[in-house]
């Protein structure tokens, strides 16, 4: 979802962080909208900075975090950024370890990697990184998808070399009580927004196959719990849009989401649905390591659910109608009717 700023964060707040803890004075700061839960913004110094860029444009891409939309990472504000701080900790220990997919924040001039702007929001400097980005849904070449295995199976053996402070990824759905709440009030009006009532129905009309979800859901997660696999430093998220070409080679972003769990938890974005039995196949070739099938599905459904989830919540608050609306709606009611969730379409075997 592409969001604008909220209008509380402070744009002037904002420069004095960057100048105070980065030694950065930006001429320009140009909104991204890209995203949602953080904001980002590109930063511009035309006559260089103190940071090592003494001539031309240094650059640089700046990200707010709003500290009350990551639950996977803490349960309030304060527990919220000290996960997020180990998070981006963790991007920097990973490519330090020569791990070129991993596109790190710059550390702060006391060694921070991020730092609150205020009680609900933190701010994160990166490096500006001249590539293509992509969007949810763009297609993947079998090639570059199996230089990506790869990149990710060089990610999942540095767990033993990196010392992390991220969690164990729990198997549980986040928006569980959001998406249960919602199931418990179908009877009632929904009288919020342009889509509420509209919401209601289509949860309504297919409530019992949610809720098959979230039973299946949990016989999973009971499954992996006993089974109980050595955990590894995943990415969480390497889709198409957190994903940059560049002219040499792929780099993933976005690292609030890294955390250990089972390989698959990264793997399944990769998997094609019914397409290719092979998809996976270089990621086994390079460790050795056979897929769990079980895990794949673990994972796919809690993204299922966990967007089921949030769009419920966002069309039962007050949402006006727009295009943006529209085509969320869109993708709320495919996932209601039991479309899957597909990262990547598929692409020509020679492309």
């Amino acid at each position: 979802m592409d969001t604008p700023p909220p209008a509380a964060l402070d744009v002037s707040s904002m420069r004095a962080a960057l100048q105070h803890s980065w030694s950065i004075v930006p001429d320009e700061l140009d909104y991204v909208p890209k995203g949602v839960g953080s904001y980002h913004w590109r930063a511009t110094c035309d006559g260089g900075d103190a940071r090592g860029e003494r001539d031309g444009l240094a650059k640089y891409f700046i990200t707010v975090d709003d500290l009350d939309t990551k639950p996977w990472i803490g349960r309030d504000r304060d527990s919220t950024f000290t996960g997020l701080a180990a998070a981006y900790e963790t991007a920097a220990l990973l490519r330090n370890r020569g791990l070129e997919l991993v596109v790190p924040p710059i550390s702060s001039d006391d060694g921070a990697f991020a730092k609150r702007l205020d009680e609900q929001y933190a701010i994160a400097v990166f490096p500006f990184v001249d590539g293509k980005s992509g969007d949810w849904g763009d297609p993947i070449s079998p090639v570059e998808r199996d230089h990506l295995l790869r990149e990710l199976a060089q990610l999942h053996a540095a767990t033993p070399n990196v010392s992390t402070r991220i969690d164990r990824r729990r198997h549980e759905l986040f928006e569980r009580d959001l998406l249960l709440d919602a199931l418990g009030n179908l009877g009632r009006p929904w009288d919020e927004g342009a889509y509420s009532e509209r919401a209601r129905h289509a949860l309504t009309d297919h409530a019992s196959a949610v809720m098959d979800r979230l039973e299946r859901f949990d016989a999973l997660a009971a499954q992996l719990e006993r089974t109980n696999v050595e955990p590894v430093v995943t990415h969480g998220e390497p889709h198409p849009g957190n994903l940059l070409r560049t002219r040499t080679g792929l780099r993933l972003i976005d690292w609030d989401t890294v955390a250990l769990a089972e390989p698959e938890r990264d793997l399944w974005m990769l998997e094609a649905l019914d397409t290719d039995p092979t998809a996976l196949d270089a990621y086994v070739q390079q460790t050795g390591r056979p897929i769990d099938e079980a895990a794949i599905e673990f994972y796919r459904l809690a993204w299922t659910l966990s967007d089921t989830a949030s769009f419920t919540d966002l069309f039962r608050r007050d949402q006006p109608r727009t295009q943006w609306a529209d085509r969320k709606w869109d993708g709320f009611v495919a996932l209601l009717s039991g479309a899957p969730s597909a990262p990547y379409a598929p692409s020509s075997p020679h492309a």
